[in-house]
C-alpha cells in the first residue's frame, strides 16, 4: 500500500534534515573522540547505534546523540584521572567504556526513580559559570594542535606544563592550516550569509583540507593528520571490569549525567514548545540513559544530545524520531565510504572546528546581568567559571552545586515579613513601610513571603513578636506567599499560638492555600489552636472580627 500524502513529505522532510544533520555530525564526531582523548574512530562509533537507541526511547523529533563538546572536554579529564590509577597497559578506550556505562545507568536510575526535577540543581549562574569556564577550558586545550605544538594536555595548568617542556611549540605549516580554517569558519558565520553555509562550512574546510593534503605531503612538512581509520565493526563488548576503576569513575559519570540531562532537557524542551510538541521529561532521561549504554556495549564513547545538532534539526525541518535512525544508517554508510579520505585530514583543521564551536557559547552578558541584579550570584558565576578553568569540571560543579544549595537555604533562612495594612477605600492589604495603608487599632497584619521550612521555623516567634506593642490583641497571619510547611513549620505556629495566648494575644491565619490547609486539617489545627482560620485577609480584619469568639 502507498504512503499516505501526508506521510511522504514527512519522510522526505526527515531524509533532508538526516543527511544535513550527518554532514555537520561528520567532523564534530571526529573532532570530539580526539578532545577526550581517544581514537577518532570511536566518535563515528558513538554517533551510529546510539542515535538510533535514543529514537526508540526518547520522545523528541530534535535530538540526535552523539559526542559533545563540553562532554568530551568532562569525558577526557575524568579518563586522564583514571588512567593515572589503573594498572599499567589498561587501555583508554576500555575505560571509555566504563565511563559511558556509568553514565547511562546513572540517567537510567533517575529515569526510574522519576528524578528529572533534580535537574534544578543546576543553578542558572552555576550553568553559565561552568559553560564559560568550559569553554575556555576547550580553546586552551586545542591551541597546541591548532599551532602544532608537540605539547598536549585537558586543561589549563597540563596545557601550561607541556609547552614548557616542548620541543616544538609552533609547526608553520600546521599552523597554516588552523588558521585558514579558522578564516573560513569565521567568515561563514558573517551576517547576511545563508544560515546553511554555516552549518556546512566545517565539511567544507574537512574537504579543502584533504585535498591539500593528498596534493602536498603535508605529513612530511609535521602536519599530523587522523591517520588509518580501522574498518567499521560495531560489535558487542563488555566494558572493563574492574570494581577499582568503576568506583574511581563513578563521580565523573554522575556530573556527566546531570550536565548531560540539563542541556538535554533544556533544549528539547525550547524546541518542542515552539512548535507546540509534548515531550516527557523521563522518558528523555531513559533515552540518555539507553544511548549511553548502547554506547559502552559497541566500543563507543559517552554521548549527548547537543545544542548544535538539535538546532540543526529542527532548523531542517525534522519531523519525527526516525531523523535519528536515518543520521545512524547515513553515518555507518559515511564511516565505510569516507574512511580513505579522512585519514589524510589534518588534525589542525578538527582543533579549528572545535575551537570556533567552543568560541561561541562565550558570552559575558549573564556576568553584566547577575552583577546588577544580584552580587552573590555573580560571584557563584565567576567561583565556578574559575575553578572550571583552573582545577577541573567536577570540583566547579560540586562546589557550583554547594553554593547554590546554600544561598537557597541562606533566603528561605531569613524570609522576608511585611507589616501590612488596608489602601484606603479599597480592599487592597499592603506593606505600611511602602504605602499608605491603615491598621486597626490593637491587631498587627503581616505577610509571611516564604514557606515555613525548618531553615526558617525557628524565626518564626520572635519575627511575629518584635512587631507587638502593649495594645496588641490579635495578630493575623497572611498566608497566601507560603506554599507549604513541613513539620518544623507547624511545630513553629503551635508554640507561636501557645507564646501569644499566654499575652492575651490570638493568632488567626488568613488566605491559607489549599495544599497548606490540608495539612494543618491532618494535624487537627483547628482544635489545637485558639485563633481562626479566615478566607481573605479582608475578612479577617472586619471589625466585627476584631473581638470575635473563636
Amino acid at each position: 500500500m502507498s504512503a499516505s500524502p501526508a506521510a511522504r513529505p514527512s519522510w522526505r522532510d526527515d531524509a533532508v534534515a538526516a543527511s544535513i544533520i550527518t554532514l555537520l555530525l561528520i567532523p564534530q564526531s571526529l573532532a570530539y573522540a580526539l578532545l577526550a582523548g581517544l581514537p577518532a574512530e570511536l566518535g563515528l562509533a558513538a554517533s551510529i547505534v546510539p542515535a538510533m537507541a535514543y529514537a526508540a526511547v526518547g520522545t523528541s523529533p530534535f535530538s540526535v546523540m552523539g559526542p559533545g563538546a563540553v562532554l568530551s572536554l568532562m569525558t577526557a579529564q575524568g579518563l586522564h584521572h583514571a588512567l593515572a590509577v589503573a594498572p599499567a597497559g589498561t587501555p583508554v578506550v576500555a575505560l571509555a567504556g566504563v565511563l559511558a556505562l556509568e553514565i547511562g545507568a546513572v540517567l537510567a536510575l533517575g529515569a526510574l526513580l522519576r528524578l528529572d526535577a533534580l535537574v534544578a540543581l543546576l543553578s542558572v549562574p552555576v550553568l553559565h559559570g561552568f559553560m564559560t569556564g568550559a569553554s575556555l577550558t576547550i580553546v586552551i586545550t586545542q591551541l597546541p594542535v591548532l599551532l602544532g605544538s608537540s605539547s598536549s594536555g585537558n586543561g589549563l595548568a597540563t596545557v601550561l606544563q607541556g609547552w614548557l617542556g616542548a620541543s616544538q611549540v609552533v609547526n608553520p605549516p600546521t599552523l597554516a592550516v588552523g588558521a585558514g580554517t579558522l578564516g573560513l569558519l569565521w567568515l561563514s558565520r558573517r551576517p547576511g550569509l545563508p544560515r546553511l553555509l554555516g552549518r556546512l562550512a566545517p565539511l567544507l574546510a574537512m574537504a579543502l583540507a584533504i585535498g591539500a593534503a593528498l596534493l602536498w605531503p603535508l605529513a612530511d612538512q609535521g602536519v599530523r593528520t587522523v591517520g588509518t581509520l580501522p574498518p567499521l565493526a560495531i560489535r558487542a563488548s563488555l566494558p572493563l571490569l574492574d570494581l577499582q576503576l568503576w568506583r574511581l569513575l563513578l563521580p565523573t559519570a554522575s556530573m556527566i549525567a546531570l550536565l548531560a540531562s540539563v542541556e538535554h532537557l533544556a533544549v528539547v524542551s525550547s524546541l518542542a514548545a515552539r512548535c507546540r510538541q509534548h515531550i516527557v521529561p523521563r522518558r528523555e532521561l531513559a533515552g540518555l540513559g539507553a544511548s549511553n549504554i548502547v554506547a559502552a556495549l559497541t566500543g563507543g564513547m559517552p554521548v549527548g544530545g547537543g545544542l548544535s545538532r538539535s538546532a540543526v534539526a529542527y532548523d531542517a525541518g525534522a519531523r519525527s524520531k526516525r531523523v535519528g535512525v536515518m543520521v545512524g544508517l547515513m553515518m555507518a554508510l559515511s564511516a565505510v565510504v569516507l574512511a580513505e579520505p579522512l585519514a589524510h585530514l589534518p588534525r589542525a583543521v578538527l582543533a579549528a572546528t572545535i575551537l570556533v564551536a567552543a568560541s561561541s557559547m562565550l558570552d559575558l552578558g549573564p556576568f553584566r546581568l547577575a552583577w546588577r541584579f544580584a552580587h552573590a550570584e555573580f560571584w557563584v558565576m565567576l567561583g565556578v567559571a574559575a575553578l572550571t578553568l583552573l582545577a577541573s569540571m567536577e570540583v566547579a560543579l560540586s562546589v557550583g552545586v554547594a553554593l547554590s544549595a546554600a544561598l537557597l537555604l541562606q533566603r528561605t533562612a531569613d524570609p522576608h515579613v511585611a507589616r501590612i495594612g488596608r489602601v484606603p477605600g479599597t480592599e487592597h492589604y499592603r506593606n505600611i513601610e511602602r504605602h499608605t495603608a491603615e491598621e486597626q487599632p490593637g491587631v498587627v497584619a503581616l505577610r509571611i513571603d516564604e514557606s515555613l521550612l525548618f531553615t526558617n521555623a525557628r524565626e518564626l516567634g520572635s519575627l511575629v513578636q518584635d512587631q507587638l506593642d502593649e495594645d496588641t490583641r490579635r495578630v493575623v497571619l497572611q498566608m497566601s506567599p507560603v506554599n507549604t510547611i513541613d513539620f518544623s513549620g507547624l511545630t513553629a505556629l503551635l508554640a507561636l499560638d501557645e507564646a501569644l495566648h499566654a499575652r492575651g494575644v490570638r493568632l488567626d491565619l488568613a488566605e491559607v492555600k489549599g495544599p497548606v490547609m490540608d495539612r494543618l486539617a491532618s494535624a487537627d489545627w483547628s482544635h489545637r489552636v485558639h485563633g481562626k482560620v479566615y478566607l481573605s485577609l479582608h475578612q479577617a480584619l472586619q471589625p466585627t472580627e476584631s473581638l470575635s469568639p473563636r
